[in-house]
């Protein structure tokens, strides 16, 4: 019997498509250079950015030093900009999410949260209203590892104290979370409630038809009896 369920953070429990968005090609407006080459040098301190070897603000330095367009303001220009669409994203938590988590608690099921998240996400994270719902927490920013590194299920299931069959994972996919999730033994499903929500040239996680689909966030409750 299922007796954990372990959840992704972003187009899972939330989304960074509602409010104030800020992306690379909004970076790369204000910067005023071309938004491919923009994202080509952001994408480079990816891994460093969510394995906490670099800030948010020494990430977006980086970046521009090797855009050669470096100065303090554009940092917190850029910096200024994410934490506000951030700011968006916890504020506008669906009403769903929190009845979900709401009725795990109440059925005496345990929530972990496994998440890949930057600086500025993980201190959003831990300042959010659902932070206090997540029994056990992953965040890579933290860790020093991403998903899908097995490490990462294996530790929150030692801190739970239960097998890979006693774990339901819920994503929308990124990050070959899912695959990471079944091939260490867990039950996983993959949500796409928030995917209508995503625009170009952010193409939402592809659909896995190798895992059940999730469209609404209390239907994930269906999945605990089996």
């Amino acid at each position: 019997m299922l007796q954990v369920v372990i959840f992704d953070m972003f187009e899972t429990l939330v989304t960074l498509f509602t409010g104030r968005t800020y992306f690379g090609e909004d970076a790369a407006a204000d910067m005023g250079v071309d938004p491919v080459t923009y994202r080509k040098a952001w994408h480079e301190t990816e891994v460093d950015r969510s394995t906490g070897k670099l800030t948010m603000k020494e990430g977006i330095a980086k970046t521009l030093q090797s855009l050669g367009i470096y100065s303090e303001e554009k940092v917190e220009l850029i910096a200024s900009k994410r934490i506000a669409a951030l700011g968006d994203t916890f504020n506008a938590i669906p009403d769903d999410t929190v009845r979900l988590l709401e009725e795990l608690k109440k059925r005496g099921i345990k929530i972990g949260l496994i998440t890949n998240t930057f600086s500025d996400e993980r201190d959003l994270i831990r300042g959010s209203k659902i932070f206090p719902f997540f029994d056990a927490v992953r965040i890579s920013y933290e860790e020093g590892m991403q998903k899908p590194d097995p490490r990462l299920y294996q530790s929150i299931m030692d801190e739970f104290g239960v097998t890979p069959d006693q774990c339901l994972f819920v994503g929308d996919g990124g990050s070959r979370e899912l695959y990471a999730a079944r091939d260490i033994g867990m039950k996983a499903v993959q949500c796409s409630w928030f995917r209508p929500l995503a625009f170009e040239p952010h193409i939402p996680c592809p659909v896995f038809p190798e895992f059940p689909q999730v469209m609404n966030q209390l239907d994930v409750l269906d999945y605990l009896e089996e």
